[in-house]
């Protein structure tokens, strides 16, 4: 298990036909050997799975992961869930660059984000 940092950017919708790279997420989160999130490392650790969203409209937003009680994942910027992204099968996703995650706003619309970076870092023990 290696905790990475993964940029999401706005994949191909009606609204942006060539994508968003201006909309993007940036995770840290852990990931196993074969580029899933690593739910027994997150477990250990959740405040070090981070999330920071970008966008015009809102500028940037810091948040958490968070793994809800219904087993799913989520991004959340405040206690309680009004604000909550749910993040489709996020536990069975292969986190590559290339692939696409379908992030769910609290406002109920799908939109994919395209994972266009990877890198494995360094953790300092708390």
């Amino acid at each position: 298990m290696s905790w990475y940092r993964i940029r999401l950017e706005k994949g191909r919708t009606k609204e942006s036909p060539e994508g968003s790279p201006a909309h993007a997420y940036m995770l840290t989160l852990p990931l196993d050997a074969g580029g899933r999130i690593d739910a027994a490392a997150y477990r250990r650790a959740p405040a070090r799975a981070s999330i920071l969203h970008i966008s015009p409209e809102y500028g940037e937003e810091s948040g958490r992961l968070i793994h809800r009680e219904d087993g799913g994942w989520a991004f959340s910027y405040a206690p309680g869930d009004e604000d909550d992204e749910i993040i489709f099968a996020l536990d069975r996703h292969d986190i590559q660059v290339g692939n696409y995650i379908t992030v769910t706003e609290p406002d109920g619309e799908e939109a994919p984000y395209k994972i266009v970076s990877l890198r494995e870092i360094a953790m300092v023990k708390a």
